[in-house]
């Protein structure tokens, strides 16, 4: 069946069964009550998934609510990227959420995920408003960051990209973030690091390689530094550990 056969034998459907999305407005409103943080808002709009409001993505029921929160979580990830969260905590706890839906065996399950991930994500929103958005160059370099990860990046490629001084950037980054430029980019490394040890085979060298570490020593020092483990520790520790589990 094309698509457009297909288009016009559910519109048919819907409006014999009587069956009816959530207007735009109120979703829209939802998910812009989320990335501001308001904690009240989003409790008053917060609609359980199923029932009415909700189309129909699988004749399976619960895979029908898999689905359907699978794309709660991709949106409400890129409002809050959006309104200034960290792009790479937005994805991270993406997957962690979209990684516990799929596991999820029951109805209730589901929905005890769908509340989980609409508190945990209006929370951490509340908490970036409260402290203060991220300035623009500030927001662009942590994006920078982000993507670079495993290239050479220092303050000054940071500074021409964002249009300002290395020294005034530097001033800005450590005041709006807390840590400098370079202790941050230690700090992301390691955390893109814990992923590969957990999840991957890749090497301890391999990895420190990837990630742009000056050797493998060195990559065992600053590893160490932030999570008191060795890598290889580490890895023994939580190879391969569910996410959130």
């Amino acid at each position: 069946m094309d698509i457009n056969k297909a288009l016009t034998k559910t519109a048919f459907k819907n409006r014999e069964y009587m069956i009816t999305h959530l207007p735009y407005e109120r979703e829209m409103e939802f998910y812009q009550s989320v990335k501001m943080g308001n904690i009240k808002e989003v409790n008053r709009l917060f609609k359980p998934l199923g029932g009415s409001g909700f189309g129909r993505l699988s004749d399976d029921d619960l895979r029908n609510l898999k689905y359907h929160l699978i794309v709660t979580i991709a949106f409400i990830t890129r409002y809050c990227i959006e309104g200034g969260m960290e792009m790479e905590t937005a994805y991270n706890l993406s997957d962690i959420y979209i990684l516990r839906t799929d596991r999820c065996v029951s109805e209730e399950e589901i929905r005890s995920v769908h509340r989980q991930v609409v508190d945990d994500f209006t929370g951490r929103m509340h908490a970036i408003i409260k402290k203060g958005l991220y300035s623009k160059p500030v927001l662009i370099c942590l994006d920078l960051i982000y993507d670079n990860l495993h290239n050479k990046i220092t303050l000054n490629d940071l500074a021409d990209n964002v249009g300002l001084s290395a020294p005034y950037l530097s001033k800005l980054f450590h005041k709006e973030v807390g840590v400098t430029v370079s202790q941050y980019i230690s700090q992301k490394r390691v955390e893109a690091a814990e992923n590969l040890l957990k999840f991957s085979d890749y090497s301890c060298i391999e990895i420190s390689n990837y990630l742009c570490f000056n050797s493998e020593s060195y990559f065992i020092q600053v590893f160490k530094s932030y999570t008191k483990l060795t890598p290889k520790e580490y890895r023994e520790k939580f190879f391969r550990t569910r996410w959130g589990g």
